[in-house]
């Protein structure tokens, strides 16, 4: 039974992380977030101490590492920019990390991790649950297996309805999130790399507060994309459920059906991790430089290869 941390525990992601660390038969031993409410450890770990301030959750885990009881993994669940200071805090302290998408905000902050991994001999490991999905899997080996040279022609779109309070949280500032394409998009950005090779072009032709959208080009894809999480772009069929959400991966008139099977991807993730399988700092690469480019990048104005949905946008503007 493995020993486990929790930062973020009032976080919307953090009970995949409580059912995965229960399901996978370890233990949490504390849990630490500024808010308190964390009422959803009680189901799980009733027992586990708790903080709401960092530095007596620090005190904790190092009195426990002087007593010969160190901790096995920190999971990170906290807001995005508090990522790398929470998985510094955790390798300096020789523990394992299991953190959340995405990994870092910028990409030297990987080469930073990848020093403190080998200065402190403990390992970063990532959720990038996409690429346990059967769907995404089959159709990986579904490119893989098509003709040399065959580029498929893709369009991604995933809108997801948040009200008033996003653009107030930590969530509505781009240097704590990352703004909208790195916020709900990076895992997707990830999941075109994994099936489509690398990417060899990279341009935005829209970006505000709510919406984003552009082109890329991956060796074995044309991807034209679109997120938002903006209610007003979403179509007449966006699915009704906890927010209304409209999410289509269509590969040349395909669509790729991957609503469900979501749920036991977290558990998954962990079994890969605590057999020495977890994805880690090189895997978030490529799309951390993606979400990185699309940040910084000049806008495409009348581009050739736009998203249906950016006529849609800019209709509504005029």
């Amino acid at each position: 039974m493995k020993k486990f941390a929790l930062i973020g525990a009032a976080g919307y992601i953090a009970p995949r992380h409580l059912k995965a660390i229960k399901e996978t038969g370890n233990d949490l031993v504390v849990a630490m977030d500024i808010n308190d409410s964390v009422g959803i450890m009680d189901s799980h770990f009733p027992d586990a101490e708790f903080f709401t301030e960092f530095e007596q959750f620090s005190g904790f885990v190092e009195d426990l590492k002087q007593k010969g009881e160190k901790l096995d993994y920190v999971a990170i669940c906290s807001p995005n920019y508090l990522h790398l200071p929470h998985m510094k805090f955790a390798l300096q302290n020789g523990i394992d990390v299991i953190c959340e998408k995405p990994l870092v905000l910028q990409t030297e902050d990987l080469d930073i991790l990848k020093r403190y991994e080998s200065q402190h001999g403990a390992k970063v490991n990532s959720i990038l649950q996409l690429r346990l999905h059967p769907s995404i899997i089959a159709l990986r080996d579904k490119v893989a297996a098509a003709p040399a040279g065959k580029v498929f022609d893709v369009d991604l779109t995933y809108l997801t309805s948040r009200g008033k309070w996003y653009l107030k949280s930590w969530k509505g500032f781009d240097e704590k999130s990352g703004g909208v394409a790195t916020n709900i998009g990076v895992h997707f950005y990830d999941m075109l790399h994994f099936i489509f090779g690398k990417i060899l072009h990279n341009e935005v032709h829209y970006r505000d507060e709510k919406t984003s959208c552009g082109f890329l080009r991956y060796e074995r894809a044309n991807v034209r994309w679109f997120l938002s999480i903006d209610a007003n772009h979403l179509p007449d069929n966006a699915v009704q459920g906890e927010k209304l959400t409209y999410r289509s991966i269509d590969i040349e008139g395909e669509e790729l059906e991957f609503s469900g099977g979501f749920t036991d991807l977290h558990t998954q993730s962990y079994q890969r991790i605590l057999a020495g399988q977890g994805y880690g700092v090189e895997d978030n690469r490529a799309a951390i430089e993606t979400v990185v480019e699309m940040r910084n990048a000049p806008i495409v104005n009348n581009p050739t290869n736009a998203h249906p949905l950016l006529a849609k946008v800019k209709g509504a503007q005029a």
